[in-house]
């Protein structure tokens, strides 16, 4: 592998290490804020993979080629990868509060309660309309009110931004009032053809 290759490698596992470790943040509050259980198992597993991630990070950090002089560069990036991995492990934490079953504090308990906000899931099947779309080309939240908060697909979840493209098959993870839940499962799924397993 050339060097170039190799720094593109290393770039290319940071910013999956950043975006993990951001998403799991996201998931974990909104758990915690939505007392989901179903959130945080997801957290939970997104930490497992966090931990090969960041270890494949360093393995291949420590395993570059670099010269001596670009070593303290890679020094600091190795640091940031420690963080994200504290992060990470920050979120699990937070998740665990729900995992556990501990009562809410009894302000997030009243937030809870006064909040008509809700957290689901649907499967895209192939004769939705968001199949093959960008979520801003998809408009989810202008025809549901539902917010995208992660993108399960096959093994992986992944943090949505405007130019993430929907594919049949990909579980969308979403919140939003919970009139727009049919709406939401309509939408990914017109004839009830996909499943979530």
């Amino acid at each position: 592998m050339t060097e170039q290759k190799q720094f593109e490698e290393i770039v290319a596992r940071f910013v999956e290490l950043k975006d993990t470790s951001e998403l799991m943040m996201d998931l974990a509050y909104s758990s915690l804020l939505l007392n989901s259980r179903e959130l945080a198992e997801e957290v939970e597993r997104l930490e497992e993979y966090m931990d090969k991630l960041h270890t494949d990070f360093e393995l291949l950090a420590l395993n570059s080629d670099f010269k001596p002089e670009e070593a303290s560069g890679f020094l600091g990036l190795i640091r940031l990868g420690v963080a994200t991995e504290k992060i990470a492990d920050a979120a699990a934490e937070m998740a665990e509060v729900v995992l556990r079953g501990i009562e809410p504090h009894p302000i997030l308990k009243l937030t809870i309660k006064e909040a008509e906000e809700t957290v689901t899931q649907a499967c895209v099947s192939a004769d939705s309309l968001l199949a093959e779309k960008t979520l801003k080309e998809a408009r989810v939240h202008e025809e549901t009110g539902m917010w995208i908060l992660a993108i399960k697909r096959s093994e992986k979840t992944l943090r949505p931004k405007g130019d993430s493209k929907i594919q049949s098959g990909d579980i969308l993870i979403a919140s939003g009032y919970a009139e727009g839940v049919p709406d939401f499962k309509k939408l990914a799924s017109p004839k009830e053809t996909c499943s979530i397993e």
